[in-house]
């Protein structure tokens, strides 16, 4: 395989591979697997793609995204080559202009790129879409979304302190990766609502500014649906100033949560409607507090009226309703940012 890659002569000692990949700024703090010519090749030609196809360009930087690229960061994250085309997809999904991943990782609230998957692919390379399935033990789930956030580092030249400007960051930057729960969700699932088939595979992109669980005992899916959508209307939560550059918000509801809510007559179109209608705050609680210097809001809000009720997104549509995780009764809100939307790529 005709290979582009600058190759590197380095003593064959571990420390002093993991020294000099940190010393050039391209890890994540973690160790990596060295990106030797024989598994970046294996990488690619499992998957039969073309090393030098080139996918666009990833901002800031303007650099160039190849299939050698991505192999090179892929392999340093630890996947195996049955995960690559996940990998590629989700790296073609980064780089649609509408998820615009240099103002997501270079803002100040250090939002995390969430890979979900759909699909038959999560049984057969093993993505946990079950018990614990936000957090550490799966392979495919550490290294894929690993990847993922080292093409935006190394590739996007998004270097804490530099181009990345967090405040505080996220754990999600190191790997954020999990599979929605489809056989346990008393609805459609993610890809079907897209309008395809359930045997379809699929990557979607989250910009996600924080994880809020929020846990509910009832066992009325009424009950529940409303803690859940009074659990974000609350000054702070920078959401409901930018619904008018496009904010969104991922719900994901544990199975137990959202069989109960099914059960109470809710489809998935009718959770939706239920938050957009009632996450609302009043002007006179978001005045002068948290993003109001910096709001984007439709015409159509007025803010010199107090009573001005804003909803957490500008439409119902800006709602994403996902069932991921194991027995329990927690849910989370996966906060978006406002400067991006979510994307999905077919697999």
């Amino acid at each position: 395989m005709d290979l582009l890659s600058k190759r590197i002569d380095i003593e064959d000692s571990w420390d002093t591979i993991q020294d000099y990949y940190y010393d050039n700024g391209w890890s994540d703090g973690l160790p990596v697997v060295p990106a030797t010519e024989e598994l970046v090749e294996n990488m690619i030609s499992s998957s039969r793609f073309d090393p030098r196809e080139n996918l666009g360009i990833i901002q800031p930087s303007n650099r160039s995204v190849t299939i050698e690229k991505i192999a090179v960061n892929a392999v340093m994250a630890g996947c195996k080559p049955q995960y690559f085309p996940v990998v590629v997809a989700a790296v073609k999904a980064l780089l649609r202009p509408e998820f615009n991943v240099g103002g997501v990782q270079a803002t100040t609230g250090g939002a995390a790129c969430t890979v979900v998957i759909n699909g038959p692919i999560r049984n057969d390379i093993g993505i946990n879409s079950d018990a614990a399935c936000f957090g550490p033990g799966y392979r495919a789930n550490a290294t894929i979304g690993r990847a993922v956030r080292l093409v935006i580092r190394n590739l996007g030249e998004l270097i804490p302190g530099i181009m990345d400007k967090a405040t505080l960051s996220t754990p999600g930057r190191f790997s954020f990766c999990f599979g929605e729960n489809e056989e346990r969700s008393p609805w459609e699932s993610y890809q079907e609502e897209l309008g395809y088939d359930k045997d379809t595979n699929m990557v979607t992109l989250v910009g996600v500014r924080g994880v809020y669980n929020i846990f509910e005992s009832s066992s009325s899916g009424d009950i529940t649906l409303a803690t859940l959508v009074q659990s974000v209307v609350t000054e702070g939560f920078a959401n409901y100033y930018q619904i008018g550059s496009g904010s969104q918000m991922t719900l994901v509801l544990s199975p137990e949560h959202a069989i109960e809510i099914e059960e109470a007559g809710f489809t998935k179109s009718d959770v939706k409607k239920y938050i957009y209608e009632n996450a609302r705050m009043p002007i006179s609680r978001l005045r002068d507090k948290a993003h109001w210097s910096n709001r984007v809001w439709p015409d159509h809000i007025d803010f010199d009226d107090d009573n001005t009720m804003v909803p957490v997104t500008a439409s119902e549509n800006d709602i994403v309703v996902l069932v991921a995780g194991g027995d329990g009764r927690h849910s989370a809100w996966l906060a978006g940012w406002g400067v991006t939307r979510i994307v999905s790529e077919v697999i």
